[in-house]
């Protein structure tokens, strides 16, 4: 059976002498491919195939695509067994046969040569040797029977070839001069930027801002000339990946950004972006140097022979149809506080422009940055419901390779249209960002929330009804306690008795308040030594006594599962050993994941066995509330006629001294110790039983 669609997500595609990630699917209708880091996506349609080759290389096998235009894609990183599926493909959707080549690999550096499109191949022993790209060379020179060729350098390649010599030995034909042949067969398919004729069109003094400065901007059919007062430079069109056209919040100016793969390069700086600004008001009209023929037949009428217009408007155009490619305009964002397609802002510590785009965001313009949606994990807004002073706020965008950018000092107003933009693209959102809620508001808006997690939201629910119920056992056993020790008012003026003097006051909180009044005194009214040694105790004693760890009953009824935790238990081994390097917290969310997706008949089951369990539980809760009834009862002291004595409000540590208590019988005896007079204290002996004993 043929196969009609074939995915393949980790293979490379072999791109200025490095292997770059791609994602590539095959089907009837066309072959496209990816870029995983660039975002680039190009298509070959099955009429643009030549032929098809199969090779073992040094990752796995490599298929490659020749096309009737020369151009040669090279894939790597297939299996042995993909060989069948492509065949099947090709042979029954594309009608070609998916040939099988071996390379040689004995090391030969001699052989015969072929110029197959835009590659040059070496044969020895009949196989191939190996291959040049020839659109990876940037120069070729000649020499008496030599060509050299010199290689562009890529950035990101950590090995490059720069520079290969090509012997050619003389042959018995004189009149053909063999070196030079090979020469310009090279030099007709090398990327070499060269500016032969006239060009198309000539814009001057252009304002760039990335790199910095103004040019003399002049258009060729293959690339793009621009002279300043310090450096030239000159851009390939095929380097070309994506154009904007932006609109500056000021509505005086244009943002002509497009991005570049290679990156335009002057000494070891690299420029990926390339930022050109026009005044909106700018006008310009010229006649473009081609013939009618040649716009018909290159450009598709796309572009006029006189162009005239704005000149923001007539460089978008031009630049358009050079490249075939699409240029992207904002999309439908408009902010609160400049009324623009724009968010002002800080990136970098520099400030800038952030544009939400149709697809994702582009920021100018020191640094230029470019998101696509593709890249972004989560947004996340920062410092939303900060202190009332603050008018500003961040916004992050996280990407797939672990970047965070920071996107800073961006008004408030902005907030609202920014949050709708990214609600509107389906865009992971880490943070709300919304204005802080009241207790009860977060309750009630929880049930809101897209990424709520509902197992976590019903563990802390059973923990919050096991806290109640403990407190509420507290409380009843509190409020006994709170009846049993609390002591009399009624003694309340037992400390006036007991001092007779006005030395002091009847409490340590007025004798600290008079003490906090006189601090600027000279003259302090003496205080006893007895009292001052018992204020230390007061102080103490006026603190609360940790309550006493309450004891657990043995005999408690255990709380009911509920059903997830039942069937948590039932399954837990399992996912272990179907995900052995999950830590504890991922298996539990697995399983609430698991949980979450359980039909309603398997979830009645589990929670059915919950609900006799809290059956039986309540019957247990009963029996055992009726047994404790029972014990308290019978443990109940009865009560007797004796009055208790009553308690006075007065501290225990505080006691009578000889000095201030006046008893006859007291008194008279000198020789009575200080322990006496001090367990003669009204704390715990009533001065008017004493003084009736003694008489």
């Amino acid at each position: 059976m043929a196969v009609d669609n074939l995915d393949f997500e980790e293979v490379f595609v072999l791109n200025h002498g490095i292997l770059n990630p791609v994602r590539l699917k095959l089907s009837a209708k066309d072959i496209i491919f990816k870029a995983s880091k660039t975002g680039k996506v190009d298509k070959i349609l099955p009429n643009q195939l030549k032929h098809a080759s199969w090779f073992r290389a040094a990752r796995g096998y490599e298929l490659r695509l020749a096309l009737v235009s020369g151009n040669i894609f090279k894939f790597e990183g297939f299996k042995e067994a993909d060989y069948d599926k492509l065949a099947d493909l090709f042979s029954a959707n594309y009608n070609l046969q998916l040939e099988e080549r071996e390379l040689s690999v004995k090391g030969f550096n001699w052989g015969s040569h072929s110029f197959e499109g835009s590659s040059l191949s070496l044969f020895s022993d009949g196989n191939m040797t190996y291959e040049i790209p020839l659109n990876e060379v940037s120069r070729s020179t000649t020499g008496k029977n030599e060509v050299t060729l010199e290689f562009h350098q890529h950035d990101d390649a950590q090995v490059s070839l720069m520079e290969m010599r090509f012997h050619l030995p003389a042959t018995n034909n004189d009149d053909e001069d063999y070196v030079q042949t090979f020469n310009e067969k090279v030099l007709d398919k090398a990327t070499i930027i060269q500016a032969t004729g006239d060009a198309i069109a000539e814009f001057t003094e252009v304002s760039c801002l990335t790199p910095r400065g103004r040019y003399n901007i002049k258009l060729f059919p293959t690339f793009i000339q621009l002279h300043g007062k310090t450096y030239d430079y000159k851009i390939a069109l095929t380097s070309i990946l994506r154009m904007f056209l932006l609109p500056h919040p000021d509505e005086r100016h244009f943002f002509f950004v497009f991005t570049l793969d290679p990156p335009l390069k002057q000494g070891q700086t690299r420029y990926p972006f390339f930022i050109i600004q026009f005044v909106k008001e700018e006008e310009i009209s010229f006649d473009l140097n081609l013939s009618q023929e040649e716009l018909n037949e290159k450009y598709a009428s796309k572009i006029n022979k006189t162009m005239d217009g704005p000149i923001y408007e007539i460089f978008s155009r031009l630049l358009k149809a050079l490249t075939d490619r699409k240029i992207t305009l904002p999309g439908a964002f408009i902010g609160s506080s400049s009324k623009s397609s724009s968010v002002s802002c800080s990136h970098k510590n520099s400030s800038g422009f952030l544009y939400p785009l149709s697809r994702g965001f582009i920021y100018v313009h020191k640094p230029p940055v470019h998101i696509r949606p593709d890249e972004i994990v989560y947004v996340n807004f920062a410092r939303v419901s900060g202190g009332g002073t603050s008018r500003t706020f961040d916004f992050e965008i996280i990407t797939k390779s672990n970047v965070i950018y920071t996107f800073s000092n961006i008004d408030k107003n902005d907030y609202t249209p920014l949050y709708d933009y990214t609600k509107k693209n389906n865009l992971p959102i880490k943070n709300k960002g919304l204005k802080r809620q009241s207790h009860q508001e977060e309750l009630l808006n929880s049930e809101d929330e897209d990424d709520q997690d509902h197992y976590l939201a019903r563990v802390k629910a059973e923990g919050e009804e096991k806290t109640t119920l403990v407190e509420e056992d507290d409380s009843d056993s509190t409020d006994e306690e709170d009846e049993d020790f609390a002591p009399d008012e009624s003694s309340d003026n037992s400390v006036a008795e007991e001092y007779d003097t006005d030395a002091i006051s009847s409490s340590d909180s007025d004798y600290e308040e008079e003490q906090s009044t006189s601090k600027k005194r000279k003259k302090t009214v003496p205080v006893p030594r007895e009292f001052r040694s018992s204020k230390k105790s007061k102080k103490n004693e006026s603190k609360p006594a940790a309550k006493a760890k309450k004891v657990k009953d043995p005999n408690l009824p255990k709380r009911p599962l509920s059903g997830y935790m039942l069937w948590l238990q039932s399954v837990r081994e399992q996912i272990k050993e179907e995900n052995p390097s999950f830590s504890v917290a991922e298996v539990t969310k697995k399983a609430g994941e698991m949980w979450k997706n359980i039909e309603g008949e398997e979830k009645e089951k589990w929670n059915g066995k919950s609900a006799k369990l809290k059956e039986q539980y309540n019957q247990d809760m009963a029996e055992y509330k009726k047994q404790n009834q029972t014990k308290a009862t019978t443990n109940t002291p009865k009560k007797g006629k004796k009055a208790t004595p009553k308690k006075s409000t007065k501290s225990p540590t505080k006691y009578k001294s000889a000095e201030y208590v006046d008893t006859s019988s007291e008194s008279s005896s000198e020789e009575e110790s200080e322990l006496e007079s001090k367990i003669k204290s009204a704390e715990f002996v009533d001065s008017s039983e004493d003084s009736s004993d003694s008489s």
